[in-house]
């Protein structure tokens, strides 16, 4: 019994959450992932779990299920043709963007790997996963990495600590700032761009009624065949490197899928994987030791602060370089380290709607390969 009220509370949570940001304003800005972490981290640390034997065994099933769940669902509202009707110069600010991401991750790897901090490498790349995309490419590559939950929870915190004071200079005199050495915005057609993803309104309203709630289930159908698809592959493959590659392969074929017109039309699939992904966080916190996160490195903040400010520098100084505008960098760099959701309010505060979609849709680039970077440069920086 029990066992069965633990999933209740960790599959159902989420609801209240989401009930909360939306009659609270503070709430709301605060965000729901960051909720999430909070109840998931009273509730492992108050001894409250230890005194369910199974537990662990809970906790164990439902990260491993998940971010696999998640990965499709969030990629199926992908629109693979609007990856290449970016215009130049944002292609171009992305591609310095992630430039900046990658060398200031590597440059921090042998920086920091003899201070302690045990694995840094998975960190590595959970922070270029993160930073090309957002929270799902983190917990996609803690899962593929299998990273110690409390170094997630500590990499987590200090980036969510440091994403705001990173938006906080975007939002006030970030662009003032730019302006001092980058060119200004020439605007074409103002009215060209409209906001019509993460617009402020609730995103999750109306899910369970019946015109999106059986289309849903079919989407969430075939994320369940996607996952099941990759788990067999991997029983070709050594045990050591199945997650990684059930990751990889379920991003591949959820990028796929996207490219099926009913799949791609289906509303709030990405709603319906970011809910899956606010259950993974509760659940994930909840096996954080906060004894060990008090005592964690320092040095992961300090990685964390140079990944944030790091390659922002970096992409400055490309596009000072190749005479990109101060709002196309600003708005890809923001669409990177804080995700697709604050593109529109950075666009808002430089007052240029123009932006939008070309900051939604970089930021959605970075999520689908973000998991591809994440994994590929953690790999590649273990063996140094």
């Amino acid at each position: 019994m029990a066992t069965i009220l633990l999933v209740i509370f960790y599959v159902l949570t989420p609801l209240a959450i989401i009930q909360l940001c939306r009659s609270y304003r503070w709430v709301n800005k605060l965000g729901a992932v960051i909720i999430a972490y909070l109840i998931g981290l009273i509730l492992g640390n108050v001894g409250l779990l230890p005194r369910i034997e199974s537990s662990a065994a809970v906790q164990d099933i439902l990260t491993t299920l998940t971010i696999p769940l998640a990965i499709p669902l969030l990629l199926f509202s992908t629109d693979i043709k609007k990856w290449f009707s970016v215009a130049g110069r944002t292609m171009l600010s992305m591609l310095f963007a992630f430039i900046g991401v990658v060398s200031t991750v590597v440059a921090g790897y042998f920086l920091f790997r003899h201070d302690g901090v045990a694995d840094l490498w998975k960190v590595s790349g959970m922070l270029v996963g993160v930073y090309t995309g957002g929270t799902p490419n983190l917990a996609s590559i803690k899962l593929a990495l299998d990273v110690d939950e409390t170094i997630y929870v500590v990499t987590h915190t200090y980036d969510l600590i440091i994403g705001v004071f990173y938006l906080l200079f975007m939002l006030s005199v970030g662009q003032r700032f730019f302006l001092t050495f980058l060119p200004a915005y020439r605007h074409t057609d103002p009215e060209a761009s409209r906001i019509e993803d993460f617009d402020g309104k609730d995103p999750y309203r109306g899910m369970l009624t019946k015109k999106y709630l059986v289309p849903l289930l079919r989407a969430f159908g075939l994320s369940v065949l996607i996952f099941g698809v990759g788990g067999v592959m991997t029983l070709f493959l050594p045990e050591s490197a199945q997650m990684a590659v059930v990751i990889l392969i379920i991003t591949t074929l959820g990028i796929i899928a996207s490219l099926i017109p009913a799949i791609n039309r289906t509303e709030k699939t990405f709603e319906l994987g970011m809910y899956l992904i606010l259950v993974f966080s509760i659940v994930v916190a909840s096996m954080a030791d906060i004894h060990r996160f008090v005592a964690a490195s320092p040095s992961i903040l300090f990685y964390v602060t140079l990944a944030v400010f790091g390659s922002l520098l970096v992409q400055v100084i490309l596009s000072r370089i190749f005479r990109v505008d101060a709002d196309t960098v600003m708005i890809t760099s923001t669409a990177f380290i804080c995700s697709p959701p604050f593109v529109p309010v950075v666009a808002a505060a430089l007052k240029n709607k123009e932006i939008i979609v070309s900051g939604l849709t970089v930021g959605i680039i970075g999520y689908a390969v973000g998991n591809y970077l994440g994994v590929a440069l953690a790999l590649l920086l273990r063996g140094f």
